[in-house]
């Protein structure tokens, strides 16, 4: 029995610069997943710094990735590393910041349109459809009239570094029981009000 496998990219821009960048929250919580798995991210032939291992002892594999491109080429590395672990578009999870979710705040969802976020728009347009899932960091949206593309590019402020860990964590969790339970059953749990 060949075992299940799951690609679980998060999105964000290479370099120091940008490492604590809003837009740099789906890299964060992959490298948590990483740091879970007692593995680290090394680089790989596909445009991509990847981890592998396993969710639990006779559980699925995970390929954790994150592009050592920027964010609006996403979609290069995604499809290669779908084809080069074979794994099908229903079990790629893509996790990234999401403007419009509340700061502190996961959201999953299947498929949908990008919402302007151009690392999901390449994405779709690489793997040849939106129809994967995402695990949706809510960065909220920026205060009076700033830019959104600025506001995405700045680090988180002082009072959400602090709340930071629990989010990636939290968003960390989420993929686990995306795995584990299927959409609809991490929903109603991850969505749940606490």
């Amino acid at each position: 029995m060949s075992v299940e496998t799951w690609l679980v990219v998060g999105l964000g821009n290479p370099g120091p610069q940008y490492a604590g960048n809003r837009h740099n929250v789906g890299q964060m919580v992959v490298r948590e997943l990483a740091d879970r798995l007692n593995t680290g991210l090394k680089r790989h032939k596909t445009g991509a710094l990847v981890a592998e291992g396993f969710l639990r002892p006779g559980g699925p594999k995970l390929v954790l990735a994150v592009s050592t491109g920027y964010m609006n080429t996403s979609g290069g590395p995604v499809a290669a590393l779908l084809r080069f672990y074979s794994v099908p578009l229903e079990r790629l999870i893509v996790v990234h910041d999401e403007l419009d979710v509340p700061f502190d705040t996961v959201r999953l969802k299947s498929g949908g349109g990008h919402g302007g976020h151009n690392g999901l728009r390449d994405i779709g347009k690489a793997a040849g459809s939106p129809d994967y899932l995402r695990v949706r960091v809510g960065i909220g949206r920026p205060p009076g009239r700033q830019d959104p593309a600025d506001f995405v590019l700045r680090d988180f402020a002082g009072d959400e570094r602090q709340a930071l860990p629990i989010l990636v964590s939290d968003a960390a969790d989420a993929v686990e029981l995306l795995i584990d339970s299927g959409l609809v059953a991490a929903q109603q749990k991850v969505h749940a009000p606490r």
